[in-house]
């Protein structure tokens, strides 16, 4: 037998590379941008067509490069950032794995010119597919300058998998945002499609926010300072008052470099704690300085998660700065800043889920529609009577087995349970508990109701008869760059669930009808569903419909702590077992258990 195990070729391997380091312009955006303040730039242009899929080019006055080194920079880990080991624990620039030329220019069109200052010609080199077509002399400006054409041309599979233009400059919005907000002294401009979007001058690190998100910023930010022997935590905190319902503008910063980090997101959620609500998340833009050789950075090629040797220590300075903060401005209890050892925190795992939203509650009512618009008092009231109820209870007792794919194991059932007792009970205004022939059924009130709901304006939506009501008075938002593409990408869902929202401007919007029956101030609404939506990675349009039915349904659906009737309650169950999945909360939480009698017996063994 011949053997089996061969290297693969270059080529082959670089696209294999791609696949982590570039997966949509923006990642080929956040690379090109790194390189272009690793370079030392003063000023960095990029110019995008299509959103980056037809051309993206990245042009900066940096330290530029000679001949040699720009054909060496398209070759597999080959970077001027380390040489050895040992480095990987003083790294002090963005890039350092020479990873992404060589990724970029696997899957894509490449072209560079570059010069150094003290050259009379610079280099021009074009590279298609990992192949080095050419290489010659040109005349150039001094500094780099990079054209990224028909990304993924050679990888179809990728290039499908893009959405539309406004999602992926939306995801190109997020990555200028992280590169440029951190480097205030360096200007910064980003062209779409031949129009401005943004043109930086340097400045201040509050000039750069407020130059990003707005005017607005100018009065809601606090700044935030402290200086240790082990590190120094720079920045700003939006004020209490201008918390928003979803987490917007939260960046934290590590020796310049965009962090994500949930243990120090909870450190300043904790710092807030008693000024906002359970359903507000503060803004903040904080920088920590710390030795490089105190964390580590090589963990994924997009080296946005880093592990600290002492992640209590930065967790604790970071709570105390905020604290601070918010003590000097007199807008928490005066305490005493002087660090503990331990903070009496329970540093085990802390959840990257976002705090539950808990919208305004109302009356809970199984037949109210809160698309009609019924007259004061007059909210229909369902009341069957008694000769009715076990027909409403047939679909209950018929309940044998799972709705298809369930996401999680569920009890299965295995006698007939159309024998059951019709007693029914509600503990603590959360449970309701049903006797069944096998035991006891449980059911999660607020999420049988989220699930009933969910589907009801599932169907609305996918057949447009959401109504809209106008407001009386419209109300205006102001929205970052990439909520502003993410919104008007999202313009046809929302009008058919009943949003009527146009634009004022580049990032300024009027909303003008809302769906009928939501209370909820539309400026909230539209944050809470932007939110929402941008959690999702996959935006099809299925997707869409199914973020805007959750949104209504936990509008409307009854509360915990809501007294329900038994007439209420059977009628609630009797819809929840007529749903097409009866067991599974639209978000994946367990609505019901079934606990068998044996199970009951063991509780008292």
């Amino acid at each position: 037998m011949s053997d089996i195990i061969r290297l693969l070729p270059d080529s082959v391997a670089n696209q294999i590379a791609a696949g982590e380091v570039v997966q949509r312009p923006a990642s080929a955006v956040k690379e090109l941008l790194e390189n272009a303040v690793d370079a030392g730039a003063t000023q960095i242009d990029l110019v995008l067509k299509e959103a980056g899929k037809m051309l993206l080019q990245v042009s900066d006055n940096g330290c530029g490069m000679s001949g040699t080194d720009a054909r060496m920079s398209f070759e597999r880990h080959a970077t001027s950032k380390i040489s050895k080991a040992d480095d990987l624990f003083s790294i002090r620039t963005m890039g350092f794995r020479g990873e992404a030329l060589a990724s970029i220019a696997a899957i894509a069109h490449v072209e560079m010119k570059t010069r150094r200052y003290e050259d009379e010609l610079g280099t021009l080199l074009r590279v298609e597919g990992s192949v080095m077509v050419s290489q010659e002399l040109c005349s150039t400006a001094a500094g780099t300058c990079i054209t990224v054409k028909n990304l993924f041309f050679n990888v179809p599979a990728r290039r499908n998998f893009l959405k539309s233009n406004q999602a992926e400059l939306r995801h190109v919005l997020d990555e200028f945002h992280r590169v440029s907000l951190i480097r205030p002294e360096t200007g910064f401009s980003l062209t779409h499609n031949e129009k401005k979007l943004f043109h930086l001058q340097p400045g201040t690190f509050k000039q750069r926010i407020v130059s990003l998100f707005g005017n607005a910023y100018n009065e809601r930010l606090l700044p935030v300072t402290l200086t240790t022997d082990a590190l120094s935590i720079e920045g700003f905190i939006g004020k209490a008052a201008f918390a928003r319902k979803t987490r917007g503008e939260q960046f934290f910063f590590v020796n310049k470099r965009f962090i994500r980090h949930p243990y120090l997101n909870h450190a300043v959620e904790q710092a807030f704690h008693e000024l906002l609500t359970q359903d507000s998340f503060p803004t903040y833009f904080l920088h920590i300085q710390i030795d490089p050789s105190e964390i580590d950075i090589n963990i994924h090629p997009t080296k946005t998660e880093v592990n600290f040797q002492d992640a209590r220590m930065v967790y604790a300075f970071v709570h105390a700065a905020v604290k601070k903060s918010l003590g000097q401005h007199d807008l928490a209890p005066k305490i005493d800043f002087d660090v503990p050892s331990d903070l009496g925190i329970d540093f085990g795992e802390i959840s990257r889920s976002d705090r539950p939203v808990n919208p305004p509650t109302i009356p809970f009512n199984p037949d109210y529609n809160p698309f009609s618009n019924p007259k004061p008092g007059q909210a229909p009231v369902y009341r069957p009577d008694r000769t009715e109820k076990n027909h409403r209870w047939k679909l209950f007792y018929e309940y044998l087995t799972p709705s298809p794919a369930p996401t999680t194991e569920l009890p299965q059932p295995t006698e007939d349970l159309h024998q059951v007792h019709q007693s029914v009970m509600q503990v603590h205004g959360k449970f309701l508990i049903a006797t069944v022939k096998s035991g006891l059924l449980l059911i999660d009130q607020h999420l049988a109701h989220v699930r009933v709901l969910f589907e009801k304006y599932l169907r609305q939506l996918e057949k447009h008869k959401i109504a809209s009501q106008q407001l009386l008075f419209p109300v205006n938002i102001h929205l970052s760059a990439p909520d502003s593409e993410l919104l008007r990408e999202m313009s046809a869902p929302l009008k058919e669930a009943g949003f009527v929202i146009e634009s004022l401007g580049e990032r300024s919007f009027v909303v003008t009808g809302m769906p009928e029956g939501v209370v909820q101030d539309a400026a909230e609404a539209i944050e809470q569903l932007l939110e929402a939506l941008k959690e999702e990675k996959n935006n099809l349009l299925s997707k869409k419909n199914f973020i805007l039915a959750h949104y209504l349904a936990k509008q409307f659906a009854i509360r915990y702590g809501q007294n329900l009737s038994e007439d209420e309650i059977i009628t609630l169950i009797n819809q929840l077992f007529a749903c097409r999945m009866a067991e599974i909360a639209p978000d994946g939480r367990k609505i019901l258990k079934v606990l068998t009698l044996d199970e009951l017996n063991t509780l008292l063994r």
